[in-house]
C-alpha cells in the first residue's frame, strides 16, 4: 500500500512548523516518529495535503529536571523515557510502563509528542500523562497555552489540539519521595495493544491511604481515572474490604467496547483484577519505602 500524494516540508524551527500548519487550513499533519501516521496514510485513512517534518528542529528531544517538575520535549523518543535515569528516579511507574510500549524498533522512533497527540485509547503514554497530572504546552500562531491532561483527551484519536496547534512540551510535577506505585497490563502478545491496563500511585498519612491515583486504559474511548475508587480508598486503612469496594466501583464505572480481541464483559472483569493487583503492589512498595 502507498500513501496518497502530499507536499512535504522539513521545518527548521517551531515557528516554521506552526506557520505551515496554519497555512494548510487544517489539512496538514506533523510527522516525527511516524509510527502511527504512516500506517494511517498507507491505509488512506488520512489524506493530508502536506506533511511537516519536525525532526530537524533542534532542542526538542530532552528530559530536563526543572525543580518542581520534569519537562520533556515532544521529540523525546519512547526509548529515551525507558532508559532515562531521571524518569526512573522521579517516576518509576512511567519507567515501568515504557517497557510495554510496542516493540523496541517502535520505541526507538516513536515520540512522546506524537503518542499524546495521536491519543490512542490503548496506548500507555496518554494514560501515564493523566495519572501523573501532566500539563501539555501547545504552540500556535497566537502563542503558547497549557492544557492539563484531564482536559486534553476528548475521545478516541481526538484531543483538544486545534488547527495550527503543535505540542511543544510535557511537564510532569514531581511525586513525593517514597510514593508507592504499580503498573499492570494484559495484552494478547508482548508488544500488542493492551486489552486493559491499570497504573497506581499512592501515599500514606500514618496508616491511612492518601494521594491516591488510579489510571486505566483499554477500557474506554480515552484513558481514565478511577475517581470513585480513589474516593472510596482515600483516608481509609488498606484492607481487603476497602480494596474490594474500590474494585467493584471500577467495574461499575467502566463501559468497555467489544471487539475481535475481547468482549466488554472480559475487559470489565480484567480491569478489576489488574486494579486489585496494582493496589496491592503499590501499597507494598509504599510500606517498604516508609519502613
Amino acid at each position: 500500500m502507498k500513501p496518497p500524494p502530499f507536499d512535504y516540508l522539513a521545518a527548521d524551527c517551531v515557528e516554521a512548523a506552526v506557520q505551515a500548519l496554519a497555512g494548510a487550513g487544517g489539512d496538514g499533519k506533523l510527522i516525527a516518529g511516524g509510527q502511527s501516521l504512516m500506517p494511517m496514510l498507507n491505509f488512506r485513512l488520512l489524506r493530508p495535503s502536506i506533511l511537516i517534518d519536525i525532526n530537524r528542529i533542534p532542542d526538542l528531544a530532552y528530559i530536563r529536571d526543572d525543580g518542581n517538575e520534569i519537562c520533556i520535549g515532544p521529540l523525546a523518543r519512547h526509548r529515551m523515557l525507558e532508559t532515562s535515569d531521571v524518569i526512573a528516579r522521579q517516576f518509576p511507574v512511567l519507567h515501568e510502563a515504557m517497557g510495554y510500549v510496542a516493540h523496541l524498533a517502535i520505541r526507538n522512533r516513536g515520540t512522546i509528542g506524537g503518542s499524546l497527540s495521536h491519543a490512542d485509547p490503548a496506548a500507555e503514554l496518554p494514560m501515564m500523562s493523566l495519572l501523573l497530572d501532566a500539563c501539555l504546552v501547545v504552540q500556535s500562531l497566537s502563542g503558547r497555552r497549557t492544557i492539563t491532561a484531564r482536559d486534553f483527551f476528548l475521545g478516541a484519536l481526538t484531543t483538544a489540539l486545534e488547527e495550527g496547534d503543535m505540542l511543544v512540551e510535557v511537564r510532569l510535577p514531581k511525586l513525593p519521595k517514597g510514593t508507592g506505585w504499580a503498573f499492570e497490563e494484559v495484552a494478547r502478545r508482548s508488544g500488542d495493544f493492551a486489552l486493559a491496563s491499570v497504573a497506581v500511585i499512592i501515599g500514606s498519612d500514618g496508616d491511612r491511604i492518601s494521594d491516591l491515583r488510579i489510571g486505566m486504559m483499554g477500557i474506554g474511548e480515552t484513558p481514565m481515572r478511577a475517581l470513585d475508587a480513589e474516593r472510596i480508598l482515600t483516608g481509609q486503612r488498606y484492607s481487603e474490604a476497602t480494596v474490594t469496594a474500590a474494585v467493584e466501583a471500577i467495574r461499575a464505572a467502566v463501559e468497555p467496547n467489544t471487539d475481535l480481541h475481547a468482549s466488554a464483559e472480559y475487559r470489565r472483569h480484567l480491569v478489576g483484577v489488574l486494579a486489585q493487583q496494582a493496589l496491592a503492589r503499590a501499597w507494598a512498595r509504599l510500606r517498604e519505602a516508609t519502613q
